[in-house]
């Protein structure tokens, strides 16, 4: 995957998941829902999470993985609430209007994107090859074997194995 296309997922997965999370607390309130707790807050951080990380990872359309999103979103704030319930006509609508509004917003925000990336793709250049660098070759240095074996009968070290045992 190229750094664009890796640069746009993320930027999907992120604006999916938090919008998924947002969405869902506001439809919910907006249709007379209860504001979450803090139990119910970190499900829903969770879901949202689990819902960009979906959405960063996967082609389906945005509009679906939203309306997973939503669908999790509500049933995390009603089990939040400590009972379940069946959502109102008012409390669907809104998490409908919702999930159309938030996919095209996050639709046009990745076109966007993908038009500046190649914007930019286009006045920077590709590759940057510097120029050769020279330097002066220096002569490598001769091994010398007998120096060594010289040196040795001086440190007392020979080159006989261990003592014979009589």
């Amino acid at each position: 995957m190229s750094t664009e296309r890796r640069l746009v997922a993320h930027l999907r997965g992120g604006f999916v998941g938090g919008t998924s999370g947002a969405v869902s607390i506001a439809a919910h309130a907006a249709a007379g829902g209860a504001a979450p707790g803090q139990s119910s807050a970190v499900l829903l951080l969770l879901a949202a999470v689990a819902v960009g990380a979906l959405a960063m990872g996967s082609r389906l359309p945005v509009i679906a993985v939203l309306a997973v999103g939503q669908v999790l979103g509500h049933v995390v704030l009603a089990l939040g609430s400590e009972h379940m319930h069946m959502p109102s006509p008012a409390m669907v609508s809104a998490h409908v209007a919702a999930v159309g509004a938030g996919a095209f917003l996050i639709t046009a925000a990745e076109r966007g994107c993908r038009i500046a990336l190649a914007a930019v793709h286009r006045l920077v250049p590709r590759r940057y090859n510097a120029p050769p660098v020279r330097s002066r070759v220096l002569p490598c240095v001769a091994h010398r074997p007998h120096a060594r074996r010289a040196l040795l009968p001086a440190a007392g070290l020979g080159t006989r194995g261990p003592p014979v045992v009589a």
